[in-house]
C-alpha cells in the first residue's frame, strides 16, 4: 500500500476534497456542537448535522447510531458530543467498520489518528472545555493516518474480528 504524502499546507484542501463530516450530539452536548459546526465553516469543512433539535431526555444511541453508519468503513468522518464523550463512544465503536476514540488531549487525538486511524472522535460536553474541545477536532481533522505496516496490520487484525463477529 502506498502512502499520500502531502504538505502540512495542503491537508485542508486534499481532506475537503475527499470527505463529509457527520456530526451529532445528545441534548447535553448541543450547545458545544452549535458552536463546532461554525467553527467547522470557519474552517472551510464541509458537513453534516445528524442531530434531532435540542430535546431533554433525547437518547445518545440515537444519534451515535446515525452517525456511525454514515462513517463505517468509508473515507468520511465522524464527530459525536455526549456529556461524559464515553456513551457516544461505546455506541459507535458497535457499528462494524467504526474505529471511535473518546478525547480529551490533542497529543492523543494525533496518535489515535497516526496510529489507530480513527474515523469518529468521541468529544465531552461537560468535562472538557470548548477550546480544548475546538483544539481535539481540529487536531482529528488534520492528522493523516501513518499507513506504515504495522498499523496497517492492527487495523486489518480489526477487521478480520469484524468480520467474522457478523
Amino acid at each position: 500500500m502506498k502512502s499520500l504524502i502531502l504538505e502540512k499546507d495542503s491537508v485542508h484542501k486534499w481532506y475537503s476534497i475527499l470527505t463529509m463530516i457527520y456530526v451529532g450530539t445528545d441534548h447535553r452536548g448541543y450547545e458545544l456542537k452549535e458552536k463546532m459546526a461554525k467553527k467547522l465553516t470557519d474552517w472551510g469543512y464541509d458537513y453534516i448535522d445528524m442531530s434531532e433539535k435540542k430535546v431533554e431526555g433525547d437518547d445518545y444511541a440515537d444519534v451515535a447510531i446515525r452517525v456511525a453508519e454514515k462513517v463505517a468503513g468509508g473515507k468520511d468522518r465522524g464527530i459525536l458530543i455526549c456529556g461524559s464523550g464515553g456513551g457516544v463512544c461505546i455506541t459507535a465503536n458497535k457499528v462494524t467498520g467504526v474505529r471511535a476514540g473518546l478525547a480529551f488531549d490533542e497529543k492523543q487525538v494525533r496518535k489515535m489518528r497516526e496510529d489507530d486511524n480513527i474515523n469518529l472522535l468521541c468529544l465531552s460536553a461537560d468535562w472538557v472545555s470548548e477550546s480544548r474541545n475546538m483544539g481535539l477536532v481540529k487536531t482529528f481533522l488534520e492528522t493523516i493516518f501513518g499507513s506504515e505496516e504495522r498499523q496497517i496490520r492492527r487495523i486489518k487484525k480489526i477487521e478480520k474480528y469484524e468480520s467474522n463477529q457478523c
